[in-house]
């Protein structure tokens, strides 16, 4: 990996350097299906998948024109994996009222033996911010299952505001948004 591989970095003033690159289904198949199967996982509903399984599903990600997929790098290492869709045509079509510049994301913070305090919070931080570095990007859109209460904190804490429950085909979702003045606000202190 060349440092032209990379689409976003950013410092924590705790953590260090975090960025992101590309998935390269090539080099993080195993380590994609590690972390997408592991319990911790479990909102992720890739459980009972095998290797070859995951990668299919990840190489429809890669290869649809709405739809992405990203590694997240901490202090140079894979780190966490992130999702940037169009939710108009991914995961949302017509679930909620969308807007121009709605960009949908997920994020997964694998399992790990040594937790690192602040960890979670600097990723979400960086993965909002990836998706807001495109200045077409006005709202980013999330839809985590109803029952994942840290997500929602963590949501929170980077300025996305829930606008109510939604039925999806796979779940029960909490509909969030953050706009890019909200999550300035919760990130900088600015105002919105």
């Amino acid at each position: 990996m060349t440092a032209t591989d990379l689409r976003y970095t950013r410092t924590d003033e705790r953590l260090g350097e975090f960025a992101v690159r590309p998935l390269d289904l090539d080099e993080d198949a195993a380590l994609l299906h590690a972390w997408v199967t592991h319990p911790k996982a479990a909102y992720w509903m890739m459980q009972g998948l095998s290797p070859d399984e995951v990668t299919a599903e990840y190489r429809k990600i890669v290869e649809h024109p709405d739809h992405d997929a990203f590694i997240g790098l901490w202090q140079g290492r894979p780190a966490f994996l992130l999702e940037r869709y169009d939710p108009t045509r991914v995961e949302l079509v017509g679930l909620y009222d969308a807007l121009p510049g709605d960009v949908g994301m997920h994020f997964l913070c694998p399992a790990t033996e040594q937790p690192v305090h602040g960890f979670t919070l600097a990723v979400i931080t960086t993965v909002v911010g990836f998706v807001l570095a495109d200045p077409a990007a006005r709202r980013v859109v999330v839809e985590p299952d109803v029952r994942n209460t840290a997500v929602h904190a963590l949501n929170a804490a980077v300025g996305f505001v829930p606008h109510g429950p939604i039925t999806k085909p796979e779940k029960e979702a909490l509909l969030s948004i953050c706009t890019r003045e909200r999550f300035l606000a919760a990130t900088t202190g600015a105002r919105p």
